[in-house]
């Protein structure tokens, strides 16, 4: 049924009701009342219902009906089709339900009643909540923050959550594999950038167009962790002598142990394939493993003798040995020959093993040409011809403090005086191949100068002398030549130390320190301080006029001194 059968059925109800009400009422008001007010009230009512006309109510139930009838046909003109057939299909049943329109401000309502998925603050306050999200409403109004909603948590049954438990039981790896081995936290990185910018540009000369230690060690350290572990421990070495650091000496630390433990598995696999093979073979990364520890020894002022072990090591290596890379070789000998050589002047007992009668074929003619590439070489000029008389000075000065130590006059033999006066003319014939006016040209004329400083001091007597003081200020101007922030600085420590023991005349002390200064700022390497104090007590031997000043190999050994002056 619809709409319009539900009214007329409501209205008969409403009819029949009505009528029978009318009729109870007239019933009783004929009837016999109790005595007291009920019979006073029955009696007014009856009064009342008489002198009305029963005609009179009969209109009223008409004009209802014809309004309600009036009522039916508006609705009936007004109902849709499809309302009719649903009507028709679904009977409805009880009163009929009053339908309005919403409006608009009924619309904009915030919902009453009480909310079970609240946000977090009204629930808190056990407020009502409108749930506007992000942040409700009511919060905002109340200036209260607003916390947001809780997770909406979906419920699961046992055998859901037992599901996703045996499914996350195992760990999930998050982590990616080591790049390259050795290089594996921030401080390794930090170790590795540092070596890369800055502390190979101070190990060796070098051009803008190519470095040794990084065009040559660096990739082949990225195929052997033992090579990359002992750059790493350099590069942490000189990082801590200017930033004190727990983390990072630890770090260094681990570095260097895990490079020993490499270096010596792989000398003893050397050892035991050399065994079968009639030979000791040796890969190149194990041969330049003890070169950088020989630096380590530098970079960090050792003063035991550290350094010892690692260029007897070398040397042992490089004997009857050749690498399959020609640069490679280049740079091992040439470096090592360098050290080795240089070692001598600060030591009483290490000698080259370079000597006049072998040096034909200990230095082939490769060695003499730039390494990698033109300009790139590490010692080019200093090493051809210079570092045979500096091997022949070394062994005129054992000779002569073998003399003085037995008390033997002439401490100085005619033999060595021959000697000493061949070597100077050898050292004034000799010419760099560099070009001249170059860093590098009069880098090579300061170490001629030094060379013939160190061959005075070792055949004349120890006191002042016009000789003596004019070479070393010749000396003195090479060195304020040279930029201090060009690479010729990593190999100027050994000649400013000849100078600086023979500088006899306090005035010229001064620019000899300031040498030392800019070599500190330029590479910042240990035994630069170390050597600064052997200088300053030659320096009080000579203010005394003690004749040891001679001698400062014996001084470095009474201060309990051994290191690489380099």
């Amino acid at each position: 049924m619809g709409v319009k059968d539900d009214l007329v059925t409501a209205v008969l109800e409403i009819d029949t009701s009505f009528r029978a009400t009318f009729d109870r009422s007239s019933n009783s008001s004929m009837s016999n009342s109790t005595l007291g007010s009920e019979a006073f009230l029955s009696s007014e009512a009856e009064e009342d219902i008489d002198s009305d006309d029963d005609l009179s109510m009969e209109p009223k139930l008409e004009e209802d009906e014809s309004t309600l009838i009036e009522s039916i046909k508006r609705l009936d003109e007004s109902e849709s089709p499809e309302e009719k057939y649903e009507g028709s299909s679904k009977k409805r049943r009880g009163r009929p339900k009053k339908v309005s329109s919403p409006s608009s401000t009924s619309a904009n309502k915030i919902a009453k009643g009480r909310s079970k998925t609240g946000c977090i603050t009204c629930r808190r306050r056990k407020k009502k909540c409108d749930e506007t999200k992000p942040e409700c409403l009511n919060c905002q109004k109340n200036a209260i923050v607003c916390q947001g909603y809780p997770r909406r948590e979906i419920w699961k049954s046992g055998k859901q959550r037992s599901e996703e438990i045996r499914r996350y039981s195992f760990t999930i790896p998050t982590s990616l594999p080591i790049l390259v081995e050795g290089i594996e936290t921030d401080v390794d990185r930090r170790f590795l950038n540092h070596f890369i910018f800055n502390l190979s540009g101070v190990l060796t000369v070098h051009d803008q167009n190519s470095n040794p230690f990084k065009d040559l060690l660096l990739p082949m350290a990225t195929e052997h962790k033992g090579l990359m572990h002992s750059l790493m421990a350099l590069s942490g070495s000189h990082i801590v002598a200017t930033e004190p650091s727990p983390a990072l000496n630890e770090r260094q630390l681990h570095h260097f142990d895990s490079a020993i433990t490499t270096l010596n598995a792989d000398i003893a696999a050397a050892i035991a394939s050399g065994r079968e093979s009639n030979g000791l073979i040796v890969e190149d990364p194990t041969v330049a493993s003890t070169i950088v520890h020989s630096l380590i020894c530098i970079c960090k002022g050792s003063t035991n003798g550290e350094y010892r072990i690692h260029m007897n090591g070398t040397r042992q290596l490089l004997s009857g040995r050749k690498s399959k890379n020609p640069d490679f070789q280049r740079f091992i000998s040439e470096f090592f020959r360098f050290h080795d050589v240089l070692n001598s002047l600060t030591s009483l007992d290490r000698r080259p093993s370079l000597t006049d009668d072998s040096e034909d074929h200990s230095l082939p003619e490769f060695m003499l040409k730039p390494a990698i590439q033109p300009g790139a070489g590490l010692f080019i000029s200093v090493l051809k011809g210079l570092f045979r008389f500096i091997t022949r000075i070394t062994a005129l000065r054992d000779s002569i403090r073998t003399r003085k130590e037995r008390g033997q006059e002439p401490t100085v033999l005619y033999e060595n005086f021959a000697e000493a006066v061949m070597i100077d003319a050898g050292i004034r014939d000799w010419n760099p191949d560099e070009e001249p006016g170059t860093s590098r040209w009069i880098a090579a004329q300061l170490y001629r100068q030094c060379v013939w400083v160190y061959l005075y001091r070792t055949i004349q007597a120890s006191r002042p002398s016009e000789k003596i003081s004019s070479a070393v200020d010749d000396g003195i101007k090479y060195l304020r030549a040279l930029p201090p922030n060009e690479s010729t600085q990593c190999i100027l420590l050994l000649p400013l130390f000849i100078l600086s023991c023979a500088a006899f005349e306090p005035r010229q002390r001064p620019d000899l320190e300031n040498a030392y200064d800019n070599l500190q700022a330029y590479s910042n390497l240990g035994n630069i301080k170390i050597a600064r104090q052997i200088v300053r007590k030659v320096w009080e031997r000579m203010d005394v006029g003690d004749e040891k000043s001679w001698d400062w190999e014996g001084i470095m050994y009474e201060m309990g001194i051994d290191l690489l002056v380099t």
